[in-house]
Order: C-alpha cells, then structure tokens, then sequence
C-alpha cells in the first residue's frame, strides 16, 4: 500500500526530532541521518496498513536508534562508542518519555538548520543536506528536485556529511551570526521551487512548500525575529499567486496578465499581517523589504492600480543593503514603471558587464518592446530564449518575440 500525504507530512514533520534525539544521544551525524532515513522508508511502508502508532516519534526513534546501534556494532573501530550507545537502548516507543527522561526538543530542527548550513560547506551542499536530514527527502526526491543524477545528489550529501563529521550538535556559539545563511539557504529553496531554473515544469510546489514548511519552523523557534518574520511573509506573497502563473497547458503568465481571483487572499492576508508586524519593530532587513514590495504588487486590485512609486523607493532602500546586480536589475523595471522605459533602459545597460543571462535580457526586450523598439525588443527576447534552460520560460520568450515579428 502507498504512503498518504497525511502519512508523509507526519514523517517529514517529525523527521528533524528524530534525528536530533539520536545525534544528541550517541553523535555520529552521518550515520543517525542514515538510520533516520532507514526509518522514515520503513513507516512509509508499514503505517498505511498497520496504521500509524500511537507515539509516530518516538516509533521513528525506536526504528532508528536500532538502526543505528547495528550499524556501530558491525563497525569494530567504534566498539567503545557502541559499547556507550548499547547502554542507552531506547524505551517503549509507544508510551510517553518516563519521568527525567527528556523527550526530543522542538528547537532540535533550528539546531538541525545551523548544521546544515555550516559555513565550510557550498551552497549546493547546504541545500541538499537541509532537504534530507531536516525536510526529511530521500536521495531520490532531492534529486528529481535539483534535476540532477541521483548518483550525483548522493555524492553531494555524502560528501557534506563528511565535512560536518565531528561538528558539535546545537546552536553553535553566536548562533546569530550563521542565521542569514539558514535564511538564505531556505529562500534559495523556495526560488527553485516557484521558479524552476530548468526542466520542462515552470514550478516544483514540493520544493516550494518545503521550504515554507521549514520556514514557518523557524518563526515558531524564532517569532521575534524580524528577518525570519519577513522571509515567511515574502514565501507566503509570493506563493499566493502560484495557481494563477501559468496555464492550462503549463504556459508562463506574467504578473501583468494574472487572473488575480486565482491568487490565495488567505496566505496574502497572513503574509500582510506578518511583514506589517515585522517592519513596525524598527529599521527593516533585506527579506522584510522584499516582502514589502511582494505585499504592494499583492494588495493591487489590477495591474494599473499597482503603487510604483511605492515599490521604487523600497527597492531603493532594498539596493542599498543588498547592491547586487539582481536587485539593481529589479528596480530598474521599478524605475521604468514611473520614470518611463528609457530610465529603465539605462539602468539595465548599467548592469551589462556584471549581470550576464536570459533575465538582463528579457528585462531587455520588456522594456525595449514598451519604449517603441519591437525589433530590438525582438532579438532581446530571442537572446533570452537561448540562454534560459526552463522550457516554460523559452516558450514564454519565444511567444514574445513571434509577437513582434507579425
């Protein structure tokens, strides 16, 4: 029998427990994260005919501490630490801790986080290891997300659990200081995930809703941080208008052309409510800024009611924290959106010699298309086709181009 979404929602949810209740109590990252899996795979098999037990956590606890404890048995260099482990035998997972026993701790998942995100290790690195040992994926699933080999996927978590072997599990020491990264690396999620940057699927919804899913964790840890707060807002604005983006057939539809009754008023409401909360506590950060300007565009009843304005002077302020090509790339249709396409033509120009890639482009093509160039804006958006790897987008720019052609 197959597992249910209800079932692998349970699992995923409870994975992170899981695996910081074993590295707590015998260490080993690499081999509890094994044994979780092992464990994860075999309530996915067992529970949709047995059903699920009454205690799912400490059932996965159970499974895989003796996954675990047979796996340091075979190992003869670590028969002293075996010997320590063998003594800590996991309960009857299916009743309650016993008094003094302390039961898996919640804030295990931030712990989790900051591992995974360690600084030694490449942004890739950190995705992969965050999909699997706190989202819970298999190899597999992170790889079919990632759209790379499966054997390649399973070096890259290998080769980051090597790298994080021996590591201290718990919040490191200035644990403020290594909270962009895991900010960072979840966001890096969500953008796969609302925007494939390959393949023949314009979005991954798994991969986005994980990456929302961990992100709410993080705010339930962390509810009074700003930046935490405002990255949870920014996933949530930016989702809502997921089922109006593309077509019956898979097709991109841009902003501009969204049936807005599509888009999910309940997540726009929460994320309005949680960025309005966020920017009222002092001078905002990037995520809250970026949820500001997603909360204009999602407050606007039509595109002709959109507040530019208001948008330009956040990605002023926004530009001014993070002055990176991609965001100077954005304010720059801001810019052509209130002081007419040239100015947003010259601040594209501005970007030509350090952002190269089907986006400059395509901003390229929008702008040279709404300044009165359909020729220009034509070989724009056939540049742009070329270089993008998402068969939505090239079929999307493609359109665009033939458009201009007739």
């Amino acid at each position: 029998m197959r597992s249910t979404p209800e079932i692998e929602d349970l699992l995923r949810g409870n994975a992170p427990q899981v695996l910081g209740a074993l590295v707590r109590r015998y260490g080993h990252f690499d081999a509890a994260e094994d044994a979780v899996q092992e464990a994860l795979l075999a309530a996915a098999g067992q529970w949709p005919e047995a059903g699920v037990p009454r205690n799912p956590r400490g059932w996965l606890i159970k499974v895989a501490s003796r996954r675990l404890t047979d796996a340091l048995r075979s190992d003869q260099a670590r028969r002293q630490r075996e010997e320590r482990a063998a003594a800590l035998t996991p309960r009857d997972a299916f009743t309650a801790p016993p008094p003094g026993e302390r039961a898996p701790r919640e804030d295990d998942t931030l712990s989790l986080l900051f591992l995974c995100c360690h600084p030694d290790l490449s942004p890739p690195a950190q995705i992969a290891l965050t999909l699997r040992a706190v989202g819970g994926l298999t190899t597999a699933e992170i790889a079919r997300a990632c759209l790379v080999p499966e054997a390649t996927m399973a070096q890259r978590v290998s080769r980051a659990k090597q790298k994080v072997r021996g590591v201290r599990f718990g919040r490191p020491d200035r644990w403020e200081e290594r909270l962009p990264s895991v900010l960072q690396t979840l966001y890096l999620i969500f953008n796969e995930g609302y925007t494939a940057t390959s393949g023949a699927a314009l979005q991954r919804r798994d991969l986005a809703g994980e990456a929302v899913r961990l992100t709410r964790t993080v705010h339930r840890l962390l509810p009074g941080d700003c930046e935490v707060t405002g990255l949870l807002a920014l996933m949530l604005l930016t989702d809502a208008r997921r089922e109006a983006r593309s077509g019956p057939h898979g097709e991109l539809i841009p902003l501009d052309e969204q049936d807005r009754d599509r888009w999910d008023h309940a997540a726009i409401e929460e994320g309005v409510a949680l960025i309005t909360r966020a920017l009222s506590r002092g001078r905002p950060g990037p995520f809250q800024l970026r949820a500001a300007i997603a909360a204009v565009h999602d407050e606007a009843s039509s595109p002709g009611t959109t507040d530019w304005a208001e948008i330009l002077g956040l990605y002023d302020v926004l530009v001014g924290l993070v002055p990176g090509p991609v965001e100077r790339l954005n304010r720059a249709v801001a810019v052509a959106m209130v002081h007419g396409p040239r100015a947003g033509l010259a601040e594209v120009d501005a970007l030509a010699d350090e952002l190269k890639g089907h986006r400059l482009e395509a901003v390229r093509g929008h702008l040279l298309e709404r300044a009165g160039e359909p020729e220009a804006a034509r070989a724009a958006y056939d540049s742009a086709a070329s270089q993008t790897l998402s068969l939505p987008e090239q079929r999307y720019l493609r359109a665009r181009a033939a458009r201009l052609s007739d």
